[in-house]
């Protein structure tokens, strides 16, 4: 592979947008592409902005946009020797045909996305060009076109924001490569645990995204409100037995230990203390207008990604007999949200009591 990798991101939205646009400044060869016109022409006009919890984080990087109808023109330079997928789950597939084109004989795709795409990833370019990365406290919102802002202190030395990790555990060099890249946004690792690191994060965005899109609430209003924190965590739970049936080494994420969190949402009274003070004490180090994906999602009218993560609990708790009915109860009313049958509010969840 060449020194000096050719780089895109299919998807240059908050998580895609934000570690190209980083990646660029840094130097390296990046073109990012998008499905949204408005988006990508900004970005080709006015370069793309981020902004973050300091002033020292707000920048704007001049960087190579395509918009989807314009990906064969990549064909007229040399071929492309990593690209992440940041798009949507739903969007995975076609994604990956697109720019399976476009690889360098020994190029290969990265998962930059929620919920767990790699087997859909490797089923359109193959499992030996799949590598996948967990994203854990990015907090970043695509606000408007060009303009990415976060909403979280970013990890540094304190907390390990990207995880590259290989489908088989192995370190490999191209792993340390990404790895390397990503340096460039904020702290990056090589993990051998890549499918526990995937339901680890995936736990947290069952507990945070279906909530916030269900009641249109912020990260921190639906932390510190008690009945929104206990549906939280009682799906958290649910997550955590279905990944611990599954096999997965599950890891502790933002200070929330998994057999902690499966106890609490079963109604242990320590337990459940312990998690509240967690998720509360949380809420101070997130900006006051954080909203996870899902929450974005339901508020600009965009389809949202319920099914590929509450969703997915159901459905891989069915396989390996655990209930996960909250996840179901929490994956219909977003659904139901979302057609535009019911308004999203915090009083839908207000009288579930689940941990009562």
């Amino acid at each position: 592979m060449n020194e000096r990798p050719r780089i895109v991101f299919v998807g240059a939205g908050a998580i895609g947008g934000y570690s190209g646009a980083l990646m660029k400044r840094a130097g390296h060869d990046v073109t990012l592409i998008d499905a949204w016109p408005e988006h990508v022409e900004t970005i080709r006009r006015d370069g793309f902005s981020l902004d973050g919890m300091t002033p020292a984080e707000s920048v704007n990087v001049r960087v190579d946009a395509l918009h989807i109808c314009d990906v064969p023109q990549l064909a007229r330079s040399r071929p492309v020797d990593i690209a992440f997928i940041a798009v949507k789950s739903y969007d995975t597939e076609w994604a990956a045909q697109m720019i399976r084109p476009y690889l360098a004989p020994d190029g290969f795709c990265v998962s930059l996305q929620n919920s767990i795409n790699e087997e859909r990833l490797a089923g359109v370019v193959g499992w030996g060009r799949t590598l996948g990365c967990c994203v854990s406290l990015l907090a970043a919102e695509l606000d408007r076109p060009g303009h990415v802002q976060r909403n979280i202190h970013m990890g540094g030395d304190a907390h390990t924001v990207y995880r590259v990790g290989e489908v088989h555990g192995r370190v490999t060099p191209r792993a340390q490569q990404v790895a390397a890249l990503l340096r460039a946004a904020d702290s990056a690792k090589v993990t051998t645990n890549l499918w526990g690191e995937r339901w680890s994060k995936l736990i947290i965005n069952v507990m945070r995204n279906g909530l916030s899109a269900a009641t249109g609430m912020s990260g921190n209003q639906r932390d510190l409100a008690q009945p929104t924190r206990r549906v939280s965590i009682k799906v958290g739970s649910e997550a955590v037995r279905v990944g611990q049936a599954l096999g997965y080494v599950i890891e502790a994420q933002q200070g929330l230990d998994p057999e902690t969190l499966a106890r609490a949402g079963e109604g242990y009274g320590d337990a459940l203390a312990e998690i509240e003070n967690v998720l509360i004490e949380l809420a101070k180090h997130r900006g006051e207008g954080q909203r996870p994906s899902m929450g974005q999602d339901m508020h600009k009218g965009r389809r949202t990604e319920i099914d590929y993560i509450n969703g997915l609990i159901v459905e891989q708790g069915a396989k390996v007999g655990i209930d996960a009915s909250v996840n179901a109860r929490l994956t219909e009313l977003v659904g139901r949200v979302e057609r535009g049958e019911v308004a999203a509010s915090p009083e839908l969840v207000a009288d579930w009591k689940v941990l009562e």
